[in-house]
């Protein structure tokens, strides 16, 4: 017999299943994503239904079983919901977080400890504003990939290995390429731009100038080039990072 197990997790996804019911679909800590069915949540009386919602850390108790799981409690550890829900910029930053954690895990049950202490990290700093909620997405992107094995190179050629700085931007050669190796259609960014995605990716928050005349337009393009290489690599869409593109144009 399957043994019930506690971990902790956050919602990334909800259907409503029946009159009263809800599939959640749940990022643990040690298990990865689980999809379960919380019955009776959706009642006026359920125990724990308000606490299986996004952008809540919650110690959930699980029914293992083959196709859904059942959630049968969840104690609250920390929320995030009124600083992100009050603010649209960080609301759909959060959001975005959530997807892409979730794609990036991709298969149920495939454990993923350090993506998910990164994720919850993430979510703190966009709910307390630490920096500006669209950096911390493009930090955490990034962060995300290199523990997945997709680092983009942004200094030396992802192609031949020369040092850079380099003025070409390649997805499919792994990141930032030389001039010999720049392949037909290859973004050609400003270097300060390849610079600036490095300095999120290794959290260099203090040499990052958002009072800049040029840094919207370069974190336009870090956005860009990033979600491209993200992507690129999932093989898929992520239409959450387009809300956060249109919210910031």
């Amino acid at each position: 017999m399957v043994e019930p197990y506690r971990d902790r997790a956050l919602v990334v996804r909800r259907y409503d299943l029946g009159e009263a019911d809800r599939i959640i679909v749940l990022f643990t800590r040690d298990h990865g994503l689980v999809r379960g069915v919380a019955k009776g949540v959706r009642r006026a009386t359920s125990r724990f239904g308000s606490r299986l919602s996004p952008f809540v850390d919650v110690d959930v108790n699980i029914y293992p079983r083959r196709g859904l799981s059942t959630i049968v409690g969840a104690d609250t550890v920390r929320t995030w919901a009124t600083p992100l829900v009050d603010d649209y910029a960080r609301y759909t930053c959060a959001c975005a977080v959530l997807d892409v954690a979730e794609r990036i895990v991709g298969e149920e049950q495939v454990p993923a400890p350090e993506l998910w202490d990164l994720t919850t990290q993430s979510l703190d700093d966009v709910a307390a504003g630490r920096h500006r909620p669209d950096l911390v997405l493009t930090s955490y992107i990034l962060r995300a990939m290199a523990q997945a094995g997709w680092q983009p190179s942004l200094f030396e050629c992802a192609g031949c290995g020369k040092a850079g700085p380099h003025h070409a931007f390649s997805p499919a050669l792994g990141g930032a390429v030389c001039t010999n190796c720049r392949p037909p259609g290859a973004d050609t960014p400003p270097t300060e731009v390849l610079h600036l995605m490095w300095q999120l990716a290794h959290e260099q928050w203090a040499g990052i100038d958002t009072s800049s005349s040029e840094f919207e337009g370069r974190m336009a393009t870090a956005r860009t080039l990033t979600a491209k290489y993200l992507q690129y690599y999932l093989g898929r869409r992520v239409p959450a990072l387009e809300h956060v593109d249109a919210f910031w144009q």
